[in-house]
């Protein structure tokens, strides 16, 4: 009920589950699935927001992450999506939210893959939600590590439903410590591993 209430409140088309279009072998990137509404009401619930955040979503889909939390708390959101036909679906699902609301600048989206992305110096939180393997991850978080090693700034990843890869890669090799643990309300069975870890870059604190 809610996929079908927050998609017809924000204008967007961002419902169900597709395979990605593009496929690579060596860096297995995962298929494309938003992630629940439901999930996304626990995390703004207990996770700090404000307007002057930063959010950089990688594995962004169809824009759903981006543009709910843009419309939430005004922050400006960045969507990173390597596959070309998901990246076209988010920039008409901006513009069909623009339409409605008459607001929408502060969302952009990119057609990249993630290791790719130089972070702007004013992100400072970075979402996955399983969009490739571990091998990327490591990648991608080792580069923000790196572009941020002389920052002041508090810098945090947010991972939703993160595969036991992930959790090892952080605690056990990455700048990045453990900050909080988020548990989404289970709706028709209790699932542990659907919750939210938040960690932040060890040279912020």
């Amino acid at each position: 009920m809610k996929e079908f209430y927050y998609d017809k409140l924000l204008n967007i088309k961002t419902r169900g589950k597709e395979e990605n279009i593009l496929f690579n072998e060596e860096l297995f990137y995962y298929p494309y699935e938003p992630t629940s509404y439901h999930a996304l009401e626990a995390l703004i619930k207990h996770y700090e927001i404000d307007a002057d955040d930063r959010i950089v979503d990688f594995g962004s889909g169809k824009g759903r992450l981006p543009l709910y939390l843009h419309h939430y708390f005004g922050v400006l959101a960045t969507g990173i999506e390597m596959d070309s036909v998901l990246y076209k679906a988010a920039l008409a699902n901006k513009q069909s939210y623009a339409k409605k609301h008459g607001t929408g600048t502060g969302v952009q989206f990119y057609c990249s893959y993630a290791e790719e992305y130089e972070p702007d110096p004013l992100d400072n939180r970075f979402y996955f939600f399983n969009p490739f393997s571990v091998t990327v991850f490591k990648e991608v978080v080792q580069n923000i590590a790196q572009f941020y090693r002389f920052e002041k700034q508090t810098i945090e990843l947010i991972l939703y439903y993160a595969s036991d890869e992930y959790i090892s890669f952080l605690e056990e090799e990455a700048s990045f410590v453990w900050k909080q643990e988020i548990r989404v309300p289970f709706v028709y069975h209790l699932d542990h591993s659907e919750r939210f870890l938040i960690y932040r870059l060890n040279n912020s604190i």
